[in-house]
């Protein structure tokens, strides 16, 4: 499997999978001629874009995404927000299946302050099955046989009680992090639940600016995991 990442964090997220068979979008929070930059132009290859929630550094090119015949999938929660009509917006269910090109894909739940916020597992032909979740404070779910995760990891409490306490980070924004974003101590614990004998990669994804250490997560979760771990 082949991943990108294109754009990740507060200032845009937008990530590329490639199973060899079906190239796909995860996200578009970049403008549009940024995504087509990072994909050397050949956007007609692109099956489709998965969209997690509606905040605009997950879906700032959507209306461009579309103009380009790139079928957009999200929540019916997130696709009223946005508003966009479109044949090109297909709305799916949390827990109900849908297929592109050769994935198969299963929507979730997750926890995020926004209108009907969703990860997706993605089953790959070629046997291989990716995780993608971001923007949630918890997973209520266990994945077993995954090959591949993509998952936020954007603070941790050490980090954030220290900005708090020297003025840099208000009470009120630590409040929405903690019940919006996974901080690295509730990704340890997510990864612990879970069946990794089968992972090869974790992609550590939306780190905060200010309340993250990139170096340190890499390698607190490689010495939890035993897994190659990258920092998108």
């Amino acid at each position: 499997m082949d991943i990108k990442a294109f754009g990740s964090g507060s200032s845009g997220n937008a990530y590329y999978i490639d199973d060899g068979i079906t190239p796909l979008l995860l996200e578009c929070g970049l403008t549009y001629k940024a995504i087509q930059k990072k994909l050397n132009f050949e956007t007609s290859k692109i099956a489709g874009c998965l969209i997690t929630h509606e905040h605009g550094d997950h879906c700032k090119a959507l209306k461009d995404v579309i103009k380009a015949g790139i079928d957009c999938y999200m929540s019916q929660g997130t696709r009223d927000v946005l508003g966009v009509d479109s044949h090109r917006i297909k709305t799916v269910v949390a827990k109900k299946q849908f297929t592109v090109g050769s994935w198969t894909i299963l929507p979730f739940k997750t926890e995020h302050d926004s209108a009907e916020p969703i990860g997706f597992l993605l089953a790959s032909r070629t046997g291989e099955k990716l995780l993608y979740a971001t923007d949630t404070y918890y997973i209520r779910y266990m994945f077993p046989g995954l090959t591949h995760l993509m998952i936020e990891c954007n603070h941790s409490y050490e980090i954030l009680n220290a900005n708090v306490e020297a003025g840099m980070v208000p009470v009120a924004m630590k409040k929405r992090l903690i019940k919006s974003h996974f901080s690295l101590e509730n990704v340890k614990k997510f990864l612990q639940a879970n069946d990794l004998s089968k992972v090869r990669e974790i992609w550590l994804i939306h780190l905060s600016d200010a309340n993250s250490n990139a170096e340190q997560f890499k390698r607190e979760i490689q010495e939890l995991t035993g897994k190659m771990v990258f920092i998108a």
